[in-house]
């Protein structure tokens, strides 16, 4: 499954996909992962999540981003979540037509690796692609 979260900056994405990890962290019986631009919030964290910051490393398209979200999954078969958060930072380009893509890649893995994706991109939710507004949660 993989479920978006937009708006603009300041609508409360952040704290909202904060909030779900750290209630999924009770019931889920798997690890979870959250993967920022920053480290402002790794302490908003339960300490049962691994955190991952890209570190200000900006992927340069979609299809790096896949790999990076491979890498992830390869070191860790329990996985049961991966929380992404500011998408549209971590990414130096991402237009309408690659999240299309990029969430058919991300909807493929769900199904192989039994993973579920929860992703904050600071978009209008008006101007997401037709096809995944019905993601946004």
């Amino acid at each position: 499954m993989v479920r978006y979260i937009a708006g603009n900056k300041g609508e409360g994405k952040t704290k909202k996909l904060i909030d779900m990890a750290n209630k999924d962290i009770k019931t889920t019986d798997g690890h979870l992962v959250f993967i920022d631009d920053d480290r402002r919030h790794i302490f908003d964290l339960h300490y049962n999540i691994r955190f991952v910051d890209t570190g200000k490393k900006f992927l340069a398209n979609y299809r790096e981003f896949i790999g990076y979200i491979l890498g992830i999954l390869s070191m860790d078969s329990d996985i049961k979540i991966i929380y992404v958060d500011g998408l549209t930072n971590i990414l130096r380009t991402l237009e309408n037509d690659c999240l299309v893509k990029l969430t058919a890649k991300l909807q493929a893995l769900s199904e192989k690796h039994h993973v579920d994706f929860y992703i904050c991109v600071n978009w209008q939710t008006d101007l997401m692609p037709e096809e995944l507004k019905p993601l946004l949660t």
